[in-house]
């Protein structure tokens, strides 16, 4: 059933900032294929940033950008009242930025996708999109978009001529429409890690899973999220791959030959 399957598993890493860390890096390197690296918006400087990309390569890792609202003390997770054309001279800065330790670093920029309630918004709204993707495109038109799928910024991606590729969550509990439920509503969190790799593995083999509300939703994905800063985040990555390997699903970067 699961002979020529293949999927990526990414997370968001370099999040830290001066002396604080968030997330077990140095443990997620080991189990991902693709790492979504902060961008110095909602978290992550320039140091940070610079050794994160020096980890993806030695790990051999895909480096993708993960750009966000400008919002260090909420993480990115409030969503801001910024205009279309704040969001996509916000997202060509960022890109900039992170691409900088890419070119010095040796570890190509493969890929974008946009954090928290940035990303939250431009799946919705798509003049939030469409700003999304005329950055993309505008600094890159190689560079893959990472979202969603059936939603807002695929299509903008989509419309702009870019590559998309399509994501699903590990640690996320889904609406009946596709969207992911609320953090603020109980279950939200997928934290136990033989729960998120059998969604996982039937996401992947039979593009299905539950939503919360019990429905069964169809979905097709190239890439798997798990948030690094999710409780027992290294864990559940563990429980992902090891599930998926063992029924013979390959794990490789999306847009990998």
């Amino acid at each position: 059933m699961t002979e020529g399957h293949a999927i990526d598993l990414n997370s968001d890493l370099g999040e830290g900032f001066g002396a604080y860390r968030i997330g077990p890096d140095e443990e997620l390197f080991g189990l991902i294929s693709s790492a979504n690296v902060a961008c110095g918006f909602h978290g992550g400087d320039p140091r940070v940033m610079e050794r994160t990309v020096a980890a993806a390569k030695a790990h051999g890792v895909a480096v993708g950008a993960h750009p966000g609202f400008l919002d260090l003390v909420g993480f990115g997770r409030r969503a801001m009242a910024a205009t279309s054309d704040e969001v996509r001279t916000d997202v060509l800065y960022q890109l900039g930025a992170l691409d900088a330790f890419c070119r010095t670093g040796g570890a190509p920029l493969r890929y974008v996708k946009p954090h928290g309630a940035l990303y939250n918004v431009a799946v919705k709204q798509p003049p939030i999109a469409e700003a999304i993707a005329s950055a993309v495109r505008a600094y890159d038109p190689d560079l893959i978009l990472l979202a969603q799928p059936g939603t807002a910024l695929i299509a903008a991606g989509e419309a702009a001529g870019l590559p998309t590729a399509r994501e699903g969550f590990a640690d996320r509990a889904y609406n009946a429409d596709g969207t992911l439920v609320s953090r603020l509503i109980p279950g939200a969190l997928i934290t136990d890690p033989e729960e998120a790799a059998d969604r996982m593995l039937r996401l992947v083999t039979e593009g299905r899973l539950l939503t919360l509300d019990g429905q069964d939703l169809e979905l097709t994905v190239d890439s798997i999220c798990t948030h690094s800063d999710t409780p027992g985040s290294v864990a559940i990555v563990q429980a992902v791959r090891r599930r998926l390997e063992g029924a013979g699903v390959a794990i490789r970067p999306f847009g990998a030959q």
